[in-house]
């Protein structure tokens, strides 16, 4: 089974509040339509409210709790595994979510060891990603910058506007040897990076790098799934080593 992750929040002046859950879908679905039709595999009902607290104070943004989420994995992951899944895949589009799906996923795994549980983040996987994106964006394009904003103009460009913001690249930064969102992250909020919701840079946005963009998730993720289809993951015994 495979369940897509998104967010409610607000995405700078020129994205919808959904763009994290549409991209979500989209990939989702475009993977489920390249499988053959064969493959035991399903989808759940996009999630499209996520745990998004760090874009409180921009208009339009909702969350559900950390608790709420672990909740919800809890709950319905454990009915996935009474009915007798095999896995179960959390594939996200949020950043903000991606720790506390992995541990939602971990603490889902403990209760059912039988059920595979994937926390997976729609950006990390597919080859070739990087390759299409400039620095400093590579790095520093956290939100609504030019891989959301090009992709958005691939996928739904009736729901793009016409502001191209560049924000959240030359407020404070976090003391030396301490960063955003890799090695020693610091919990930032948006509202400490930017004024618009921003943090990136959207001015070279086009609908042709979004639909590279879209090929390469694309391609990653049927790739992931269908190994996974073939694989023995869980390995076999898994109950039976609690």
């Amino acid at each position: 089974m495979i369940w897509p992750w998104g967010a409610v929040e607000q995405h700078g002046p020129q994205l919808p509040l959904g763009t994290d859950a549409l991209f979500a879908e989209r990939v989702v679905d475009a993977v489920l339509a390249r499988l053959p039709s064969e493959r035991p595999i399903w989808r759940l009902p996009l999630q499209a409210v996520g745990f998004s607290p760090e874009h409180h104070g921009f208009p339009g943004t909702l969350s559900i709790t950390a608790g709420q989420l672990i909740d919800l994995v809890m709950t319905l992951g454990s009915q996935l595994a009474e009915a007798g899944f095999q896995r179960l895949v959390l594939l996200n589009g949020h950043g903000g979510q991606i720790a506390l799906l992995q541990a939602a996923a971990r603490q889902l795994r403990a209760t059912a060891p039988r059920m595979g549980v994937l926390p997976c983040f729609l950006w990390s996987g597919p080859e070739g990603l990087a390759d299409l994106l400039p620095e400093p964006e590579r790095r520093d394009g956290l939100h609504a910058g030019l891989a959301e904003t090009s992709l958005m103009l691939h996928l739904a460009p009736e729901l793009v506007g016409s502001d191209r913001p560049r924000d959240g690249l030359d407020g404070p930064l976090p003391p030396t040897g301490w960063s955003l969102e890799r090695e020693a992250p610091c919990a930032w909020l948006t509202q400490d990076l930017s004024r618009s919701g921003v943090v990136g840079d959207s001015r070279g946005a086009e609908a042709t790098l979004g639909e590279q963009l879209f090929e390469r998730l694309v391609d990653g993720w049927t790739r992931r799934l269908e190994a996974l289809l073939v694989s023995d993951w869980p390995p076999n015994g898994a109950a039976e080593h609690r």
